[in-house]
């Protein structure tokens, strides 16, 4: 054990980067730039719906382009990066990001637009996990992980808050068109910093054969997964092509797995996911990301249709949520990261994000924002920021650095697959609680008046249902890391002790494996 664990060891570049700070700047610009753009769109959407004569058949298809490209090749996205080398994969990322938002800005037309927002997704899949390897392979001492992993973490996870804000200011008091033209500085002013600091360390490339297999395998098997949850929030659960892709999907991953499981050179080595600490926080962070996405979506109408909010005022009704999730991974993540284990940090923290939902299940037409909503989304944001930080940190700690864009990659598709599954699932359980309060209740609704606040009362139950469901996938998720991942305090010289030898083994595993 001791050999294997002095040659995982080894495989760490020992001498920390000098401009590791300024690269951090620059890649999480761009991770801001990938997040915001996950929901500014979403705001933005009725207008160019209206502009471009796009049917509400086919709206979603703006949102479900981007998701199937980049749920879809992010697996294939690490592997390149890891390839090619991760600076080269970050910067073209960028630069194709740019350029397909440029496309989307300029979309004269319904096919131009999906077109678009594909590109986007395809780069995005580049982006991503090239940014978190970055980060994995540069900050290697634990202290500074922390503190680097603590920014990271509260971008990906305020930049949605922030999202919302931005694609408020830029609809209303701009055009919609903005909010693709925006990513464009951001991603220029990532590319040219990370061309000019970024020093990426030496000996980290993968430069075995691509498994050609496992990247058509992957990429249809999480396409096919993806397109299955997005329309069975629009066609339904039992709809045959919806049963279909769900069908094919599982045959899909499970060929992959076993392809992997046998090629000399996977594309997503086994060692990667069967690791019990890494397999853990996959787990219990797409969890907590269905329960989250959910949420996002049900607060946006309910501000808006419920309450009335104009697009601006929804966004910055956001911010106790954006603000939470700051505190929570720079402030209390960061500092107890090198004294806590991952699972005393995460497990309490996905618990005090479902307090702050439970909140959120009181809810009514007349809800007071400050008795409510605000402590609600408060404690969501502080437990999501405490919780997310330790987990992105841990799912790269001790990868070989020629696995680290796999790694990365992985993190992403919890996240995006556990999108699909939260928006389809919790919309489908809140229609259907929406659809059983009205038939209830309509009969004794006298007046117009009376039957549209049925209606309304309905969409508030509807949503109350749904987010229920979701303060018990956050508790599953709680239990799910605190029965999981075992692993010491996370970190080179801050881990002592009892800790060491749970740290050198967790090192030797991937290669122990091998």
């Amino acid at each position: 054990m001791s050999e294997t664990a002095s040659t995982a060891v080894k495989a760490v570049p020992s001498g920390p980067d000098a401009n590791r700070w300024k690269a951090l700047t620059f890649i999480a610009l761009a991770q801001l730039m990938v997040v915001l753009d996950a929901t500014i769109v979403n705001i933005a959407l009725p207008s160019a719906q209206q502009d471009l004569g796009i049917s509400d058949g086919n709206r979603q298809w703006v949102v479900t382009a981007y998701a199937l490209a980049f749920g879809g090749l992010l697996l294939f996205g690490g592997r390149i990066a890891d390839l090619w080398g991760r600076k080269r994969a970050f910067v073209l990322g960028l630069g194709g990001f740019a350029l397909a938002s440029a496309l989307g800005g300029a979309a004269t037309n319904e096919a131009m637009m999906y077109g678009a927002r594909a590109l986007q997704g395809v780069f995005g899949a580049l982006l991503a996990p090239a940014a978190l390897s970055l980060l994995a392979v540069m900050f290697t001492d634990g202290k500074e992980r922390a503190k680097a992993f603590g920014i990271y973490g509260a971008i990906a996870g305020g930049g949605g808050a922030v999202g919302l804000i931005l694609g408020g200011f830029l609809t209303e008091y701009l055009d919609w068109r903005w909010t693709f033209f925006v990513n464009i500085p951001f991603a220029v002013v990532a590319a040219a910093g990370a061309y000019l600091v970024v020093r990426e360390p030496a000996g980290g490339r993968n430069r075995s054969p691509l498994d050609i297999p496992g990247v058509v395998l992957s990429t249809l098997g999480l396409v096919a997964l993806v397109y299955g949850f997005t329309r069975a929030e629009s066609e339904g659960w039992g709809d045959a092509v919806t049963v279909g892709m769900f069908v094919a999907s599982a045959v899909l991953l499970a060929a992959f797995v076993a392809v992997e499981a046998r090629v000399g050179a996977p594309l997503l080595p086994l060692r990667v996911i069967t690791e019990r600490n890494r397999g853990g926080v996959y787990l219990s962070l797409g969890m907590a990301i269905i329960a989250m996405f959910g949420l996002f979506l049900f607060l946006t109408y309910y501000l808006q249709v419920v309450k009335g909010y104009s697009p601006v005022r929804t966004g910055f009704a956001f911010l106790p949520m954006v603000t939470g999730m700051i505190v929570g991974s720079t402030q209390i993540g960061t500092r107890l990261m090198t004294r806590v284990a991952p699972r005393l940090l995460m497990g309490p923290g996905f618990l005090v994000a479902a307090v702050g939902m439970l909140f959120l299940t009181q809810l009514e037409i007349d809800t007071s924002y400050a008795g409510v909503l605000l402590p609600g989304m408060l404690l969501l944001g502080l437990g999501m920021g405490t919780a997310f930080m330790p987990a992105m940190s841990l799912a790269t700690l001790g990868v070989e650095p020629r696995d680290s864009g796999v790694a990365s990659a992985m993190v992403n598709t919890s996240q995006q697959v556990g999108g699909a599954i939260g928006t389809a699932l919790l919309n489908t359980i809140a229609a259907s609680a929406t659809t059983a309060y009205v038939a209830d209740h309509i009969g004794g609704a006298a007046g117009r008046s009376q039957q549209q606040l049925v209606q309304l009362q309905g969409q508030v139950q509807g949503y109350t249902s749904a987010i229920w469901f979701a303060v018990g996938i956050l508790v599953a998720a709680a239990a799910v890391a605190l029965t999981f991942i075992n692993a010491g305090r996370p970190g080179g010289a801050a881990v002592a002790g009892s800790s060491e030898e749970a740290v050198a083994d967790e090192m030797a595993v991937p290669v122990a494996m091998h």
